[in-house]
């Protein structure tokens, strides 16, 4: 899991919400902003779904109001990773339920904004119903995944890693199994439903990062990538190998480059997409008759000769 506060307003399909560590390097839309000093797996997605996406929650930070959905994910992940706190004989189904309120309590108290979600429910009516499909999806997992049987090497693992080229490569990863023998398998879960298999490898994008990281910080390759959607009971597994994680380092350092000329030159154009229904930047988009707020960044000189005036470092 990548978590993302940045991307609380997304349709459920695996993003959470939580703290980005690609945050901390990035500075505010105020007197004091900094460009992007590192990538992570949600950010490197955002620019390719639209650049001036990536811009908006990056650059700007603009604010984002948290959902159900993406609120939900990382009430479930926290209750999964919180279970395996117990021994494994008590690693239960009715144990993992009995968790969500307790988490659901403690995320309010970490995050007080998503007690607006329900602030138009007095009753608490539709607050039971969402608590209610958060246990389902909690339930689902044990009927995917024997928690008894496994003893994880790291949970929540946030990695960093540096490549040659200078690019920071940042993320969390939500659990990491390591065989007596030694072979890693890192695993992801989704609250949402498996992709059809058209998109299947826009999902495997954020585990191959996650492997490529791993792989270049511990010299290890990952034997298999597993996700598991609670939303629909899937299990997609993926067994990488070097030439794979090659090809994404080559993606990245190409996704870099162009982040560094928007970042440089001010260019962040927007890519409609059916998405575009979820944003909640619409008001600042041209695409809705929006102006984007001013660019907090100094904007690269027009073109004198010296191809180094302006350049921005990836650190």
């Amino acid at each position: 899991m990548e978590t993302s506060a940045q991307g609380a307003g997304r349709p459920e399909g695996g993003g959470t919400a939580g703290q980005d560590p690609q945050a901390a390097a990035v500075g505010a839309s105020v007197p004091g902003a900094r460009p992007p000093a590192s990538l992570s797996p949600s950010r490197a997605s955002d620019f390719m779904q639209c650049p001036l996406l990536y811009r908006f929650r990056v650059i700007d930070r603009l604010p984002e109001r948290p959902s159900e959905a993406a609120t939900r994910g990382t009430l479930v992940h926290a209750v999964l990773e919180r279970l395996f706190d117990a021994p494994a004989v008590e690693r239960t189904a009715p144990r993992a339920r009995s968790l969500v309120p307790g988490q659901w309590e403690r995320l309010r108290e970490s995050r007080p904004e998503v007690v607006e979600l329900f602030a138009d429910d007095p009753g608490g009516e539709r607050l039971a119903r969402w608590l209610g499909e958060a246990e389902r999806l909690v339930e689902r997992w044990f009927t995917l995944e024997d928690p008894t049987r496994l003893e994880p090497a790291e949970r929540e693992l946030f990695v960093e890693a540096e490549l040659e080229s200078g690019l920071t490569l940042r993320g969390i990863i939500d659990r990491v199994d390591v065989a007596p023998s030694g072979e890693v398998r890192i695993v992801d879960y989704k609250t949402g439903k498996a992709p059809r298999p058209e998109y299947a490898e826009g999902a495997l994008f954020q585990m191959k990062f996650y492997a490529l990281v791993v792989w270049r910080l511990k010299r290890v390759l990952p034997r298999r990538l597993q996700l598991v959607y609670l939303g629909s009971g899937d299990v997609v597994t993926y067994d990488p190998v070097p030439a794979d994680l090659e090809r994404v380092e080559r993606k990245l350092l190409a996704l870099w480059e162009a982040i560094r000329l928007a970042t440089e030159t001010g260019e962040w154009r927007p890519r409609p997409t059916k998405l575009c229904g979820w944003c909640d930047h619409q008001a600042h988009c041209p695409e809705f008759g929006g102006t984007p707020p001013p660019y907090p960044l100094p904007v690269r000189a027009e073109a004198s000769g010296d191809g180094e005036q302006g350049r921005m470092g990836p650190g």
